[in-house]
């Protein structure tokens, strides 16, 4: 048996894997420092009572042909037949921190492959590939990664949202039963971010032990956390397909997404920090090795009124206050003066730009800034020529009428035709005019998705991937930015083939607090589009002061989102400094550790970045409502370097006023914020310093350095 027993280890995590007869993990938990392969002896399980006379165990495909009676990992047919496959390992490739079973199922002609690389980061990645040996189609129904977690796992946290209000974090009891949650949208979605997050109960940013997973797709998917009626618990992530989707033909072979797994002993930082680790070593590639530009994108300044001469003198203003990238949004293009038509004319508005874009973007770039466009290619407007010339082009079922979404349809990337056009038209506007940076948008689900009559979800978010893939090597110099409509197409696998993401169309510094904290959980804030927007938020009508909305943008990939030439100086001198203090700290926000701090207010958020040397720190307080305390609790500063001294420096606050008379915050300032002062790491982070009281709907902004 020890010879079949493999691990996979790193500094922080380790993985431990049965090959034989069949595959089985049978520890997923903190690195082992004095393992023997015989130890598994000690976990080999009773068999109760009541039940089969043999063991049931969660193999890596958790066949009910074990007895599993959960759900498993595999369920499909060919024609009514091979339904029920039991998968024996043939053979086994082990190299490094990488293994690949191949197992079989001779009566049901099935061959599975299971991949697991487990990362230095900590970091598990796993996906299986089924192939199919007979010359009748196997129809498969569901085909899903499953990872068995630990028994003490008894709470799940999991996120729901919607347009505008992305990545909401909510927990259920893990005792009994399953935890599922579905996504038939046809991309990632706003609703249901592929992941979930299993733990010891209330666990929290800084303690329990966590089990988390990502499915990196772009598609419809499902996952589930189950409590078995044995007491085992496992998570469970699949590309869901719709009735029909998905049939394997003799010799092919049906890979399911990457499933991205993190163990943590330490909380939600410390599974944080592996996915963002993984990130920046395996997957995030910008063109160039250069500080991510300061935006300034021209949507929510003029909409679909594109004058160039008035653009122009927008880039001018953005300049000055220190953009690097600008970016034309929505309108340039043929007959599009509103969001009613147009989508799919591909070809330049000669109204609007009668010298045509050259000149815009030679003026943004003589002003020493990169030039960006926005495109939103998988759609088509029926009010549009292409749509007058190729009806059949909409990604549809026959016979039934599709409803429009932002009054539009979903144009069919499975017509060889339909690619071609986006093709050729995608390289017409990248490859003739000098763009640096495209922000690629989608912002409709897909409705009865269709493609010769059967269903074609799945094949669509794979012609998307391909599309991505064929201009992203005709143009490997340029950014993408994967937006959909905000926070609606965002995971691992968009993420191989763009640069950044647009977190949420919602600019509200309020709301973009929680937003931005959800996401911050799988991705790091060098890809987290974070924009600083009118002091009135055109999603919510909200108004916020220049220094909470400039903080609240700080922790990602700062831009703006406005008309520079419509605001006052104050507003205008607002954004230079901001900009200007993102510069300053952006090589620590975009490489250093994030931490997130436990607040015992619900209604404080906290959270710092500190570089990789440990030299310097930033942490930024967000008041969001009335807090419950007259007092703030003091602010612990995790990540330091326990014997170093650091001075403390308070960076950027919202006005604070001090009042004799009652009626406001303070009377008197924590001691820090009016000496200088400097302490040791270990007691910054065990004991913290004292927070001043902060209005609701206010930040201040922390600044330590290693002295």
């Amino acid at each position: 048996m020890h010879d079949s027993i493999l691990r996979l280890e790193s500094k922080t995590v380790d993985v431990v894997i049965k090959t034989h007869p069949f595959a089985e993990i049978l520890y997923w938990g903190p690195h082992l420092q004095y393992f023997s392969p015989q130890d598994v002896h000690s976990l080999s399980r009773p068999i109760a009572n009541g039940r089969l006379d043999v063991d049931s165990p969660i193999t890596l495909m958790a066949e009910l042909g074990h007895g599993l009676f959960g759900s498993p990992g595999i369920e499909g047919h060919r024609q009514g037949q091979d339904g029920s496959p039991v998968f024996k390992t043939i053979n086994v490739q082990h190299q490094g921190q990488a293994v690949t079973v191949t197992a079989e199922d001779e009566l049901a002609g099935l061959r599975l492959t299971s991949e697991m690389t487990l990362d230095q980061s900590g970091v598990l990645v796993v996906r299986h590939g089924l192939t199919n040996l007979r010359a009748l189609a196997w129809q498969v129904d569901r085909f899903a990664v499953t990872l068995p977690i630990a028994e003490r796992a008894h709470e799940v946290m999991a996120f729901h949202g919607r347009w505008i209000h992305e990545f909401q974090p909510h927990r259920v009891k893990l005792e009994h039963d399953s935890f599922v949650i579905e996504n038939r949208r046809g991309k990632t979605s706003h609703e249901h971010f592929p992941a979930l997050i299993a733990g010891t109960p209330a666990f929290g940013e800084m303690q329990g032990d966590v089990w988390g997973a990502h499915l990196g797709w772009s598609g419809n998917h499902r996952l589930r956390a189950e409590a078995k009626t044995d007491g085992r618990r496992y998570l469970q992530a699949e590309a869901l397909y719709l009735p029909g989707e998905m049939a394997i033909e003799e010799g092919d072979t049906l890979w399911t997404p990457r499933l991205y797994a993190s163990y943590s002993p330490c909380g939600l930082n410390g599974m944080s920090q592996q996915y963002h680790r993984y990130l920046r070593d395996n997957i995030i590639r910008f063109p160039e090795n250069k500080p991510r530009p300061v935006h300034l994108n021209t949507w929510e300044g003029i909409y679909f009124n594109h004058d160039p001469d008035y653009i122009m003198r927008m880039a001018d203003e953005a300049a000055a206050l220190g953009v690097e990238r600008f970016i034309i949004d929505d309108g340039w293009y043929k007959g599009r003066s509103d969001d009613c038509r147009a989508l799919g004319d591909w070809y330049l508005d000669e109204e609007k730009y009668p010298q045509g874009l050259t000149p815009v973007i030679n003026h943004v770039k003589s002003l020493a800034m990169e030039f960006g466009i926005w495109v939103e290619p998988e759609m088509i407007s029926p009010d549009s020529d292409l749509y007058r010339a190729h009806p059949d082009w909409v990604l549809a079922l026959p016979g039934y009428k599709q409803a429009t979404g932002r009054h539009q349809l979903v144009l069919n990337l499975n017509i060889p035709q339909a690619f071609d056009y986006l093709v050729e038209r995608m390289s017409w506007l990248l490859g003739e005019h000098a763009v640096d940076y495209v922000k690629w948008d989608m912002n409709r689900e897909l409705v009865q998705p269709g493609h010769n009559g059967k269903a074609a979800a799945d094949a669509q978010t794979r012609q998307f991937y391909r599309l991505l893939d064929v201009l992203g090597e005709r143009f490997p110099h340029i950014e993408f930015e994967s937006c959909s409509s905000g926070g609606g197409r965002i995971d691992y696998e968009v993420l191989t083939r763009s640069h950044r993401f647009w977190a949420s169309d919602n600019n509200d510094a309020l709301e973009r607090n929680t937003i931005q904290r959800g996401m911050s959980y799988f991705f790091p804030p060098e890809v987290m589009g974070a924009h600083i927007g009118h002091h009135k938020c055109h999603a919510t009508f909200r108004q916020h002061a220049i220094e909470f909305r400039g903080l609240t943008a700080l922790f990602g990939h700062m831009g703006l989102e406005l008309d520079p030439l419509t605001v006052d100086a104050d507003e205008r001198e607002g954004y230079r400094r901001y900009a200007a203090l993102h510069k300053q700290w952006r090589e620590v926000i975009h490489h250093g550790t994030q931490w997130r701090v436990d607040m015992p207010d619900a209604s404080t958020l906290a959270q710092g970045i500190v570089s990789q040397d440990k030299k310097q720190g930033l942490y930024i307080v967000s008041q969001l409502a009335m807090p419950d305390y007259t007092l703030m609790m003091p602010l612990r500063m995790p990540g330091l370097e326990p014997g170093a001294q650091y001075r403390i420096t308070l960076l950027d606050h919202p006005n604070i006023r001090l009042t004799g008379k009652g009626g406001h915050t303070m009377r008197k300032l924590p001691e820090w914020m009016e000496t200088s002062q400097t302490a040791s790491g270990e007691w910054l982070m065990q004991a913290g310093i004292a927070l001043p009281i902060l209005d609701p709907e206010t930040a201040i902004l922390i600044g330590v350095e290693r002295v």
